[in-house]
């Protein structure tokens, strides 16, 4: 029996169209002879609508923006009877994983997440706490920080300090960072409302910018040097890809570069020395293990002149695209885009096999 596949994507996020880009790849890459594949779109607005089960390859992105409110779904509707119920069992209607491709808040970030664990529905992925942690970036950096992890200097604002006092914000930012320095959003994935700041006046409107994404912002300091990236895929043992290295026509990677223009060259296998890989991949676990990620990531850092190797983030679903440099540098690493797409979801049923065995509830032992 093939196992049924419901993929989830879109969302209301920033990222809803990059979300569809990688739904669209996932989905004519998957195995048909091993999965059966149920689109399920969330809507800008919030609304999820599930689509037929695919029977051929989708031929155009509009294809997969569901408009129909005959197919509106309640998302608690997906959790099905137990499997003790005998008239679930072999219900084809039945979801047996959800692979969540859902880039951003309200989706890469735990909220989802949530949702699925307390529908007990197996995912790909990671989990609440680590999507969360992975989403926000001083959470995350100062988790960094205590696993003993090199990285850039970093300072945390919210909207209501700036409001308060933006100008002691920014003496602050130039006393302890200096220019340039980097402007984002603590929330936000794909370079959205990231800005590179070189004086007082670049740093007030990038202010501005990133406040428009989240509540809460963090300023960089700017690490002169290459940028790297390495894939991890695993959960009690994770292992690392080939690493790879994005040289951007632009002054930084920004969400043009990614997405856009075309121009940013990414360079696979990196040139890196044994030395450095080997550093890199052993921050790239340790950032794993600290952040208790589960399922993939990739993992991003910087190679300064002088060699030494700075992590900058994890991305806990990043994009995935065949032309993306997650699968890429699996791709690399002699595991073709299908075959990952299968390793994953038989991670997410492996990680959901083991919840199976841990003891919800709690009675006094009787004497």
């Amino acid at each position: 029996m093939k196992t049924r596949v419901g993929v989830l994507y879109g969302g209301k996020s920033p990222e809803h169209q990059v979300s569809l880009s990688t739904a669209m790849a996932v989905m004519n890459a998957i195995d048909p002879h091993k999965f059966d594949v149920i689109p399920i779109y969330i809507t800008p607005k919030g609304q999820w609508i599930k689509g037929e089960q695919l029977t051929g390859p989708i031929e155009e992105i509009k294809q997969l923006q569901f408009t129909s409110a005959a197919t509106a779904l309640i998302p608690v509707s997906l959790n099905q009877a137990p499997a003790a119920d005998s008239a679930a069992e072999g219900n084809e209607e039945t979801i047996d994983v959800i692979f969540p491709l859902l880039h951003g808040p309200n989706g890469e970030d735990g909220t989802v997440q949530g949702l699925l664990e307390i529908l007990n529905i197996p995912y790909v992925g990671n989990g609440v706490l680590a999507s969360a942690v992975g989403m926000d970036k001083v959470i995350m950096k100062n988790l960094f920080a205590q696993a003993g992890l090199r990285q850039a200097k970093y300072i945390a604002v919210t909207k209501y300090d700036w409001q308060k006092s933006g100008e002691t914000v920014y003496d602050r930012i130039e006393r302890e960072l200096g220019y340039p320095c980097f402007v984002k959003p603590a929330n936000a994935g794909s370079s959205v409302g990231i800005s590179k700041c070189k004086q007082r006046g670049d740093l007030k409107a990038a202010f501005i910018e990133a406040f428009k994404y989240d509540r809460k912002i963090i300023i960089e300091e700017a690490i002169v040097g290459r940028e790297i990236e390495i894939g991890v895929i695993g959960n009690d043992e994770p292992i690392c890809s080939v690493v790879g290295e994005i040289v951007p026509k632009k002054e930084f990677y920004d969400y043009e570069a990614k997405y856009e223009d075309g121009q940013t060259e990414l360079i696979i296998p990196a040139d890196v020395t044994k030395e450095q890989y080997e550093t890199i991949k052993q921050m790239a676990i340790t950032a794993f293990q600290a952040l208790d990620l589960s399922g993939l990531a990739r993992v991003d850092f910087f190679l300064a002149e002088d060699g030494a190797v700075y992590i900058n983030e994890v991305n806990t679903m990043p994009g995935f695209t065949p032309y993306s440099m997650f699968p890429l540098l699996w791709q690399h690493s002699g595991v073709p885009y299908p075959e990952l797409i299968e390793r994953l979801i038989a991670l997410a049923l492996e990680r959901h096999q083991e919840k199976q065995t841990i003891t919800y509830t709690f009675e006094k032992e009787k004497r």
